[in-house]
């Protein structure tokens, strides 16, 4: 049974870790979050030690270690420009650390890290489930199986709602978030580069706060996306069933049906990682290299190959 400590036990994205570290039969011993709502705690570690000052939590575990229990994984489910450090405070205790994407905002971020792991010789682990997801790998092998000098057609759309809480939120501050790119289109850049191979061009038709597009090429496609959380783009059917999320990617017109099975995903993840097979800085280092040219390009508008929703 590996011990845990998790930093962001409030947030929305904890309780798949909770639900992930209860389900590998393993043990949260501490958690943190500046807000104490987190009665969520009961359903899976009601006994874990709760903090929200940083620097008791720091102690807590620094006791348990003189006292013979170490954590053997910190996970960080925090807001994203916390993420290096909070992965940096992993490594220092020893423990290896598991972090929700982006996994940083910046590429310098990930070869600090390679350092610190280095000199820990402790790892770090990025959840990246798309690679985990059944309807993706099945894409993998077929493209892998496929003409090795086909170059696919690929249309990415990725439409979400959020009310104005979003933008006074830590997620809509650019520096903090990294933009809507790195906020909620990471995965799917991760995912493609995956199956398609490298970046060879990235260009950025659109970026504002509420919305994102342009084109990447990649060894093995041409990929037009578009991201955003404004509700105004949504369809009207998926409006008039009261949805608020509209996603699709088609490769050559033929959609990718992958809106089922995510359920799971982040146990899968942890089990993985238990077993030595995780996600780590080398794997998560092109995404973020992505996400970072999006956010510092300058939008050149609809031209060239685009998205159609970038006229919209």
């Amino acid at each position: 049974m590996k011990k845990f400590a998790l930093i962001g036990v409030g947030g929305y994205i904890a309780p798949r870790h909770l639900n992930a570290i209860k389900d590998t039969k393993n043990e949260l011993l501490a958690a943190l979050d500046r807000h104490d709502s987190v009665g969520v705690l009961d359903s899976y570690f009601a006994n874990a030690h709760f903090f929200t000052e940083f620097e008791r939590f720091d102690r807590h575990l620094d006791k348990l270690k003189r006292k013979g229990t170490s954590i053997d994984y910190v996970s960080i489910c925090t807001p994203n420009y916390l993420h290096d450090s909070h992965i940096r405070f992993a490594l220092r205790n020893h423990a290896d650390a598991i972090c929700e994407k982006p996994l940083v905002l910046n590429p310098w971020n990930v070869d600090a890290l390679r350092e610190i792991e280095n000199e820990t010789g402790n790892k770090v682990h990025n959840i990246l489930q798309l690679r985990l997801h059944p309807s993706i790998i099945t894409l993998k092998e077929k493209i892998a199986s496929g003409d090795k000098n086909k170059i696919y057609d690929i249309d990415l759309t990725y439409l979400t709602s959020r009310g104005n809480w979003y933008f006074n939120s830590w997620k809509g501050d650019l520096h903090k978030a990294g933009g809507i790119a790195t906020n909620i289109g990471i995965h799917f850049f991760d995912m493609l580069t995956w199956i398609f191979g490298a970046v060879k061009e990235n260009i950025v038709h659109i970026s504002e706060p509420d919305r994102a597009a342009g084109f990447l090429m990649l060894e093995k496609a041409r990929v037009r996306w578009f991201l955003s959380v404004n509700y105004d783009y949504l369809p009207d059917d998926i409006k008039k069933q009261n949805k608020r999320t509209f996603r699709t990617i088609t490769v050559d017109g033929a959609e990718i049906e992958f809106s089922e099975g995510f359920g799971d995903l982040h146990t899968r993840s942890y089990e993985e990682i238990l077993k030595g097979n995780g996600f780590g800085l080398d794997e998560a280092a092109q995404c973020i290299q992505i996400v970072h040219d999006i956010r510092v390009a300058t939008p050149v508008g609809a031209t060239g190959d685009y998205h159609p929703m970038a006229k919209k």
